[in-house]
């Protein structure tokens, strides 16, 4: 359903003379589309699943009935200190403190100043959140998913299933991206403890098939609204849409020059991983010195809200990011969202560049394609019914030399940074090769001597893609450099590294290094494919059960059917290898990474990392 946008007085009859009391002052004018179908759906008491784009209001779409649902309540019966009436569980920390912010601003209101909200979302222990319920109680919960089972499951004195008896409203927001991140047990988990009679709104950018089953499981009888307000393209209409063709080893000199040439003060930069985005942010601090360079990625914990807060502050910074940032995320004045290359899914890219153009406001982005991928245009064009403009520009030799240079002296002067240098380089190759679209950007097209130029590479690292005929094109430091005669500026890591060559020296043995045999890399899209297949095989089983349990309290036989040695000696001995695995890490004899490398669970956080 598709609705004009409206007034907030035309919904009147729905919503009390308070709330748009509130929602005047705040300065909402206009209903967009997904708002004026979904608010008169919710004060209906009906459960509520829309698709909608992204930037298209639906915040406001779920906190608007929240809170008109809970002041009923309230003038009937005042709820209770420590009464949940109210559950928004949101994928990343940083929607769900988005979501507390302009929570926040309808909480200030004496109306709704007998509310208070609670937002629980990892960073600190859980033990803090759980005194903070006890002692201050909350009558809205915001939560990521994790957090939010932790603490149902947790006993002692919180008794957080005790506490949401009353539950009016509960919303799963990004519920698309709840499911892709891997959500779906924690979110059956959670919807076992909440109350059968309350209303549920599901709000998502897609309908995917998982997407569906959890509309089956947690809500009752849902009214979908599918708002589409864009038929010929699936970016903001005020999106100008750009790519520039670059030669791999020139593309940090380029994306450096085209940021001065435009004068953009405000940028979101996308890269593939986070090992990338923390050497890109020590770089370009020294390389972009009149722009305040900042960094965001999945594997920060606590200083992730506080980073976000500078950036949305700031007047004139780069914040250089993984795809945590894709999606949900609304940040004011956003000039450009610049991207290192193709994301792994197209349906990514869309995410990325509707940072910017949101609310009404214009907004540029533009995309870093290598010789080989120019395709990637194309694809874009039919797949996601985005139309990219080209951009030409000249790349200075000199420019080119004196940023390998700096590059250079940063990993000399500090190990650490070579390290990451590496580690970012050797990261970007993996998820390249993971990439949905493998057809047409494939690992084998790419010239890694250059890339490994462009990275500031003091030499090529030892990895199966490594060619030889690649240190043709390697373009290293004027002068040799030994490697293994760089320092440590931190002293602790210097004296362990002193310690580990001794050892090296006397029995030819790197401490700490095991052997890994590493799983074969394998595409994107036949992981994924792979990934539902065990999905669909798991839920046959678990239907299987139920009817058992059914029969069985109906009195009533089934048959069942003899089972047959399926397992191949293939199988057990695989399933062996992985019990030996589960000792050693109980014993820590392998680190918690490598046990995940070795069982591929390194290919199920790609997507955060990234």
């Amino acid at each position: 359903m598709s609705r004009p946008s409206a007034k907030w007085t035309d919904l009147s009859p729905a919503l009390s003379a308070p709330v748009l009391e509130v929602i005047d002052s705040l300065g909402f004018k206009k209903m967009t589309p997904v708002q004026a179908a979904s608010i008169p759906l919710f004060m209906s008491y009906k459960d509520v699943a829309a698709e909608a784009v992204t930037g298209s209001g639906k915040t406001l779409a779920f906190l608007v009935p929240l809170l008109e649902l809970l002041l009923k309540r309230q003038q009937n019966e005042p709820w209770k200190k420590h009464e949940i009436g109210a559950v928004i569980v949101s994928p990343t920390r940083e929607l769900a403190s988005q979501i507390h912010d302009v929570l926040s601003e309808f909480l200030t209101h004496k109306h709704f100043s007998c509310f208070r909200q609670k937002t629980l979302i990892g960073g600190n222990s859980v033990e803090e959140d759980v005194a903070s319920i006890v002692k201050e109680g909350a009558n809205i919960i915001i939560a990521t998913p994790g957090r939010l089972q932790d603490l149902f499951e947790r006993k002692g004195d919180l008794k957080l299933a005790a506490k949401v008896k009353n539950l009016e409203l509960l919303v799963l927001d990004e519920a698309d991206r709840l499911l892709d991140m891997g959500f779906e047990a924690t979110i059956n988990t959670i919807l076992a403890y909440l109350p059968r009679q309350r209303r549920t709104g599901l709000f998502s950018a897609t309908q995917t098939k998982e997407v569906k089953d959890l509309m089956r499981a947690g809500l009752r009888n849902p009214v979908l609204v599918s708002v589409r307000e864009k038929a010929t393209s699936s970016t903001p209409k005020l999106l100008q849409n750009y790519y520039i063709i670059v030669e791999p080893d020139k593309k940090l000199v380029a994306l450096l020059e085209f940021i001065r040439e435009r004068n953009i003060k405000k940028a979101m930069i996308f890269f593939p991983t986070c090992a990338c985005v923390e050497y890109w942010s020590i770089a370009m601090t020294d390389l972009a010195v009149s722009t305040q360079v900042l960094a965001l990625h999945g594997k920060m914990k606590s200083q992730r809200n506080q980073i976000l807060r500078t950036f949305r502050d700031a007047d004139n910074a780069l914040l250089l990011c993984t795809d945590l940032l894709a999606r949900g995320v609304d940040i004011p004045e956003v000039d450009w969202v610049l991207q290192w290359d193709p994301p792994s899914n197209a349906a990514a890219f869309v995410h990325r560049v509707g940072r910017t153009a949101r609310q009404g406001c214009e907004g540029n982005a533009l995309i870093m394609l290598l010789p080989t991928e120019d395709a990637y245009v194309n694809f874009l064009e039919r797949n996601q019914k985005v139309s990219l403009k080209q951009i030409s520009l000249e790349i200075n030799e000199h420019n080119l030399s004196e940023t390998l240079k700096t590059l250079h002296h940063l990993q000399v002067k500090d190990r650490a940074t070579f390290d990451k240098a590496n580690r970012a380089f050797v990261s970007h190759i993996q998820a390249y090769s993971k990439h949905e679209c493998n057809l047409i950007l494939r690992v084998k097209d790419l010239d890694l001597g250059k890339m490994a130029t462009c990275y500031g590479l003091l030499q090529l690292p030892r990895m199966p893609e490594m060619k030889q005929h690649f240190k043709e094109t390697f373009r290293g430091p004027e002068n040799a450099v030994d490697v293994w005669k760089l320092s440590y500026k931190d002293k602790q890591k210097q004296a362990s590294f002193q310690e580990k060559m001794k050892i090296y020296a006397e029995t030819g043995e790197w401490k700490g290094k095991k052997k890994i045999i590493r799983k074969k890399s394998i595409p994107w899209e036949m992981a994924n494919k792979a990934r539902d297949e065990k999905k669909e095989n798991r839920k046959k089983r678990k239907e299987i059960k139920q009817k058992r349990k059914l029969a069985n309290e109906a009195g009533e036989a089934m048959p069942i059917k003899k089972k047959r040695n399926k397992f191949s000696q293939e199988d057990l001995e695989e399933l062996a290898n992985d019990i030996r695995l589960l000792k050693k890490v109980k014993k820590k004899k392998i680190t918690e990474e490598e046990y995940d490398d070795e069982m591929g669970l390194e290919d199920d956080k790609m997507e955060e990392s990234d």
